[in-house]
């Protein structure tokens, strides 16, 4: 997949609005009876950007930013700053936040997720594009140094360099960025004064990676 490591400058996301989204189907049987189901196995990030700027520098960077990427044709990260963390946005990450796995005494990587809900209701998000200093691993009760993993900051596989013990539960904590595209090939910008303008909201879509 085309995608680029870089994030975009937080300045310029300041008064997006956005969310997940689902896709459910429902079809309404004769009798009134619903039959539910969904392709989608994880939720999708929709973004709205841009429409609160008014610097015509600002402008300037976010369209040097979109033509870098080619419009929809390059991904990059983007930080949402109502879900970036392995907790809660106002919380301290802990190594302990969000379970990995459990050890087999031969496995040494896991993928970073993230759960939402608890119990077997619990939705599983996976993290691929963690911030990689921020991440923290243990596993049992003991925090790992950060000489006994590795982090691919472009997977968010984790590996550890000792496989953990048989039964042991390997647990993480980091901060992480949404992978996305834009999602139109144009953005639309009205000058108002020598100083300031307008701009359109750009588009913001999750990709699968």
């Amino acid at each position: 997949m085309a995608f680029h490591e870089v994030r975009l400058p937080a300045r310029l996301a300041f008064g997006s609005t956005g969310g997940v989204e689902r896709r459910t189907e429902v079809v309404t049987l004769g009798s009134g009876f619903e039959r539910r189901s969904t392709p989608w196995a994880q939720g999708r990030r929709r973004y709205l950007i841009g429409a609160n700027l008014r610097s015509l520098d600002d402008m300037a960077a976010l369209t040097a930013f979109f033509e870098a990427r080619r419009g929809r044709l390059y991904g990059f990260r983007f930080r949402d700053f109502a879900d970036f963390k392995s907790c809660s946005p106002g919380a301290a990450i802990t190594p302990f936040d969000q379970p990995l796995g459990v050890g087999d005494g031969a496995r040494t990587s896991f993928d970073l997720i993230k759960l939402y809900g608890a119990g077997e209701d619990a939705a599983e998000r996976r993290i691929h594009k963690p911030v990689e200093d921020s991440v923290r691993v243990a596993v049992g009760s003991e925090e790992l140094q950060g000489g006994a993993f590795d982090v691919d900051p472009a997977t968010g596989v984790v590996t550890l360099h000792a496989p953990p013990a048989v039964d042991a539960i390997v647990t993480a904590g980091f901060e992480f960025d949404v992978p996305v595209r834009f999602d139109a090939d144009r953005l639309d910008v009205t000058l108002e004064s020598f100083a300031a303008g307008r701009m359109a909201a750009a588009p913001l879509i999750e990709v699968r990676v």
